[in-house]
């Protein structure tokens, strides 16, 4: 064992936190652990007729816990004794308000069940306001504050989320501290932190959420926040100047901390990043290759040389920030806001009718009922896919948007509504399925066309995440809609392996996060390539989804 390295990457997703034990020396998953939230699960805290979505601090540091020391068990009592580092990710933006020791408001007396005083879930769309006022406001200044950020300012982000807090809770607004991107604390938790100045910041999240630049010398000017609304008036000052790339240590690990989780005190905590950033190291970037995270939203990364880049400013993205997915390149971001989602709110859908129905059944025990309706739930997407292929593909085939959460890029726009439109009597849920998947394939290809538009060429793509991994038919119709090939990375937890590998730089194991994708990457299992009589209807019919697009926008 004297020989052996390992490392943990804990990746919180939307649902749950998923850790996994890795050997350093060849990226080799030795155990992984998964802990769905039990509050999230039960919707507490959570309004989405509101767009409101709250996580609470708990969930998060029982699932730290739970899932480290499961895998610690699962792969034998001396394991823990290898560990070198641990990194996390988490999705973003992310913030919460914390007092002056670093703490979550909602693990404070008084705060437990106040859901402004918890974690804001990246798609919580409770600020458009605030976000359409900072992208108004942000005209009156002579230097561009939204330059990086691709020109607009999303409700899914740091400042709008801070300052709707701000404007509808007097508590929180008297006892917040400061605002902290979950990807920043738990980091500090496992290092002990108590004092919300000592706070690493990630590279990531404040230059692709909270407007910091290097060319602002940090964030913008607190005329800039003053002036946009008297509450923000001195919260710049309580924030952070200085960020750090995932490479850099954020210190130990704590001696309570230690102990709670059975490692060794000498265990090194990297700096936080979003999941997928770190995703797209474990999936094995390259440059000018757009990894997408494939989940419940997306999340394309590109990487590119930062000379190659210059002075150009993609437009409508989420950013373009060095050293936040690579250090040394520069990273850029887009995605969508529902791609997953968007699957699973049209099995909602179908599943209604028979929850409902079962729900006052005479023929059937309650028990039996809901065993029947998982089993039904369950196999649902897979019977809608098989179906949905088989299908002929033509011209005038059911056609939706896929805006069921709003559009994060090009240009977001949380106001913007999905549609499923060219519906008849023949319309059934394969024929309904098949254009919702086609939509989502086609907002994916909006944002290539955008990158390859303003000078940053997309030369191939990887998928990663769930959805890649479990479904042939999404695929198979992606690298159609593209007609580019798209290759499969053969991890399932490549942004948990993402992590590892940047804990295995901030342990010494690499001198460079590079070094530790090539040592400890898994390589690729499937790639699907366009058929091109398939690529000639979906061009027809893209510029189809391109028109409608556009009407519906301009009628919203």
């Amino acid at each position: 064992m004297n020989n052996e390295k390992y490392v943990i990457g804990v990746d919180y997703g939307s649902d749950s936190v998923r850790s996994v034990l890795i050997d350093a020396l060849n990226g080799r998953e030795l155990a992984s652990s998964v802990f769905y939230y039990p509050r999230w699960k039960e919707a507490q805290f959570c309004i989405p007729a509101d767009n409101q979505f709250r996580q609470h601090p708990l969930d998060y540091v029982e699932g730290l816990e739970k899932t480290i020391t499961d895998i610690l068990q699962k792969a034998g009592t001396d394991a823990a004794k290898a560990v070198k580092g641990i990194s996390v990710d988490t999705t973003g933006s992310t913030p919460v308000a914390v007092d002056k020791s670093g703490t979550p408001l909602a693990l404070l007396p008084g705060f437990e069940n106040n859901p402004n005083a918890m974690f804001v879930l990246w798609k919580d769309h409770t600020s458009v306001k605030e976000a359409a006022q900072i992208n108004g406001h942000a005209t009156k200044f002579d230097t561009n504050y939204l330059q990086y950020v691709g020109g607009i300012y999303s409700s899914e982000w740091f400042w709008a989320k801070l300052l709707h807090v701000l404007r509808v809770d007097e508590k929180v607004r008297e006892a917040a501290h400061s605002w902290v991107e979950h990807c920043d604390w738990i980091p500090f938790l496992l290092c002990g932190g108590s004092n919300a100045e000592d706070i690493k910041r990630s590279r990531t999240a404040a230059g692709h959420k909270a407007l910091w630049a290097a060319e602002f010398g940090g964030l913008p000017p607190e005329e800039f926040f003053a002036s946009l609304d008297p509450l923000l008036k001195g919260f710049r000052e309580r924030l952070f100047t200085d960020t750090y790339t995932s490479d850099v240590a954020a210190g130990t690990i704590s001696a309570e901390w230690a102990e709670r989780l059975g490692l060794p005190a000498d265990v090194v905590i990297g700096v936080g990043g979003f999941d997928a950033h770190m995703g797209a190291v474990g999936g094995q970037v390259e440059p000018y290759h757009l990894s997408k995270v494939m989940g419940t939203s997306t999340c394309d990364m590109l990487v590119a040389p930062v000379a190659d880049i210059a002075d150009t400013l993609v437009k409508g993205i989420c950013g373009q920030v060095p050293g936040s997915v690579i250090p040394g390149m520069m990273g850029l971001e887009a995605g969508q806001s529902a791609f997953g989602d968007t699957y699973a709110w049209f099995k909602r859908v179908l599943v209604w009718p028979l929850e409902n129905a079962l729900a006052d059944s005479k023929v059937i025990d309650q028990a039996t009922a809901k065993k029947l309706i998982e089993e039904v739930a369950d196999g649902i997407i897979p019977a809608l896919s098989k179906q949905a292929e088989a299908l002929p593909l033509n011209e005038e085939l059911e056609f939706a948007i896929d805006w069921f959460n709003g559009r994060r890029t090009p240009d977001a726009n949380q106001l913007l509504k999905g549609a499923i439109l060219g519906l008849g009597l023949g319309s059934d849920a394969p024929r309904i399925f098949r254009a919702l998947v086609e939509a989502t394939c086609f907002g994916a290809k909006k944002i290539v066309d955008r990158f390859n538009e303003q000078g940053v060429p997309v030369k191939g793509l990887i998928g990663l995440g769930g959805v890649a991994k479990k479904s042939p038919f999404i695929m198979q119709m992606m690298a159609d809609v593209m007609n580019m090939p798209i290759r499969i990375h053969k991890s399932e937890q490549t942004c948990a392996i993402g992590a590892g590998m940047f804990a295995a730089t901030v342990a010494g194991i690499y001198p460079a996060v590079e070094d530790a994708m090539e040592a400890m990457g898994q390589g690729f299992d499937a790639e699907y390539h366009p058929n091109p009589e398939r690529t000639a209807i979906y061009a027809k019919r893209y510029q189809k989804y391109v028109n409608i697009g556009g009407f519906i926008e301009q009628t919203a």
